[in-house]
């Protein structure tokens, strides 16, 4: 099933997206990695109902270049965190193993690919920022989207993890 799905997200938005959707994504998305993840109490946003998109845009003046996702895998630690601050959607690559668990009923993961950042630019525009003194890649940016996508449920807010569920196809096919 496709969705075009615009943010802030309310429950309600997470729960009709299944692992296996495609979504499009309108509305603000911040931008956060390692540094800025030990900072979001910190960041001058309100998060509730938020998007973040694991990724270190490149910025020139207030144009978005480029903004392709990083890995999510070495930001999973703070997931708790993050729900906590009433996020509902983080996009990234690689998944979030152990994920699955937290985000049900809360929040999906939705996998944006790896090598788009210029495709992903030209859905976005500079709104504002947080935390500058993190530098480009590592600020929170608060972007705005315009159709933001396609991207893959790969984690729903019903404990269904893809990357879980092909890792476990692999294993038993190998076994064989």
């Amino acid at each position: 099933m496709e969705h075009r799905v615009r943010s802030p997200l309310s429950e309600r938005d997470v729960s009709r997206l299944s692992a296996g959707d495609i979504v499009w994504l309108s509305g603000t998305v911040y931008t956060a990695r390692d540094k800025a993840h030990q900072r979001l109490g910190e960041v001058k946003f309100d998060l509730r109902g938020g998007v973040i998109y694991h990724c270190g845009p490149l910025i020139r003046d207030t144009t978005v270049v480029s903004a392709g996702p990083t890995s999510s895998v070495r930001l999973a630690r703070y997931l708790p965190q993050v729900l906590d601050l009433g996020v509902r959607c983080i996009i990234g690559k690689g998944g979030m193993p152990g994920a699955a668990e937290l985000l049900r009923g809360r929040a999906v993961y939705l996998a944006y690919p790896g090598g788009c950042g210029a495709a992903a630019a030209r859905s976005l525009s500079v709104r504002g920022v947080s935390l500058p003194e993190l530098g480009m890649a590592e600020a929170v940016w608060q972007l705005e989207a315009t159709d933001l996508g396609p991207m893959v449920v790969a984690i729903d807010s019903h404990g269904r993890d893809l990357y879980r569920e092909v890792r476990e196809s692999a294993e038993k096919h190998l076994k064989r």
